[in-house]
């Protein structure tokens, strides 16, 4: 029996070991891992020597090459050029970012413990990522600042604070998704968690929303500026300010219209600032005593008189039959964006042809209308009246034989 529980008891001790173990010493880990580190330096010193020689040989290398390229862009000319914006993403490039570049890629020739060379790549990770976020944040800003300062356009201008601020918080969200995920976190739930939020804040201002993409769309795509005419709906107006929200429009009347900018641009858009040439429709109707010979020979005096007028014929036919008029159709085309330039050749050519029509003799129909009456045994009565001599006549030859 005492041989038994010896037995026992010797059995039983190895187990309680490992519930020792278990509990870890931190300062027997950092004492455990700087043996390990001096153990790295003196076995490796050579190698360890070399790769901070050509570390630091990298480092200033590609700090000159980031000098070269600021002082170039910086060179060039106008301040929101292509290559004013590059000088700005070389700019924000970080000197520890171009450190940490020189340490990644000399580390593996010093063979570094596997601990070491983690943190090495952990930070190279880190740095990296936030960098191109930073790139990233600079080129869309710059992009978006040229192309206010191409339309001068004082609404995007007002906007780049928040502008800024909306695409700082997207390109350092996904930055850190991006860093999480390399340390090993399931960043599954937390993106789902991000959209499911972006929808709950996108439903909750859907209007607000709405309204600031058409205002940039509007910025962007350009289908009018400020200054120019359109025809919105039923409206012919001229746009005064294009806000975040809403745009303002100055009716011909003199009214002020506020549309926001989503029904505005619901629906077809008619600018009249880019006309390079329009299109002018005259229709002529002369009486109906005119001659064929006339008829067939106006289509040609209406053309001579468009050409002499340095405009560009397009045709001239007849029309149609009308209640009180023969009518024909003049169509030519001005070649202006201006419409005051348009509007006196307009007026030129209609000139010319009231000039050229009256010395041929043609004559101009207006509204007219006869009254024919009857008398009650159905004779004619004439819608004016008889002199006495044409009365005699009629009445002597009413009398029989």
């Amino acid at each position: 029996m005492t041989f038994s529980l010896l037995a026992a008891a010797t059995t039983a001790a190895p187990k309680a070991a490992p519930a020792k173990a278990a509990a870890t010493d931190p300062l027997a880990d950092l004492q455990r891992y700087w043996d390990m580190s001096v153990a790295w330096v003196n076995s490796h010193w050579l190698q360890i020597g070399i790769a901070i020689g050509v570390g630091l040989a990298i480092y200033f290398l590609l700090s000159m090459v980031r000098r070269f390229a600021l002082k170039y862009a910086q060179s060039a000319e106008g301040d929101l050029s292509l290559t004013h914006i590059a000088g700005r993403v070389i700019h924000k490039t970080k000197s520890s970012v171009l450190a940490i570049i020189a340490i990644r890629m000399v580390a593996s020739y010093a063979q570094p413990p596997s601990v070491i060379m983690q943190v090495i790549q952990f930070v190279f990770t880190v740095a990296v990522v936030l960098q191109v976020a930073i790139w990233a944040r600079e080129i869309v800003l710059g992009l978006i600042q040229r192309r206010a300062a191409e339309g001068n356009n004082e609404t995007l201008s007002n906007a780049m604070g928040i502008i800024r601020l909306l695409i700082s918080i997207a390109l350092f969200a996904i930055a850190a998704i991006v860093i999480l995920d390399n340390m090993g976190v399931n960043v599954t739930g937390l993106i789902a968690g991000l959209g499911i939020g972006g929808i709950a804040i996108g439903l909750a201002a859907q209007g607000i929303f709405s309204d600031l993409f058409a205002s940039l769309s509007i910025i962007f795509d350009r289908p009018f500026r400020v200054g120019e005419t359109i025809k919105y709906d039923t409206s012919t107006a001229t746009v005064e300010r294009i806000g975040l929200k809403s745009t303002r429009l100055r009716s011909l009347n003199g009214e002020l219209l506020v549309i926001s900018n989503t029904n505005l641009l619901s629906k077809e858009i008619t600018n009249f600032a880019h006309l390079h040439r329009r299109r002018i429709t005259f229709q002529i109707g002369v009486i109906y005593q005119t001659t064929p010979e006339m008829l067939r020979d106006l289509p040609a005096l209406l053309e001579e008189q468009v050409v002499a007028g340095g405009q560009e014929f397009i045709r001239s036919s007849f029309l149609t039959f009308g209640p009180s008029s023969l009518d024909f159709e003049l169509l030519f085309d001005v070649f202006s964006d201006e419409f005051e330039i348009v509007a006196a050749a307009r007026t030129d050519i209609g000139i010319r042809l009231f000039e050229a029509m009256a010395k041929a003799g043609y004559e101009f129909a207006y509204p007219t209308q006869t009254t024919f009456t009857a008398a009650p045994d159905g004779t004619m009565i004439m819608p004016y009246s008889e002199s006495p001599k044409s009365r005699a006549a009629a009445a002597k030859a009413a009398k029989p034989g």
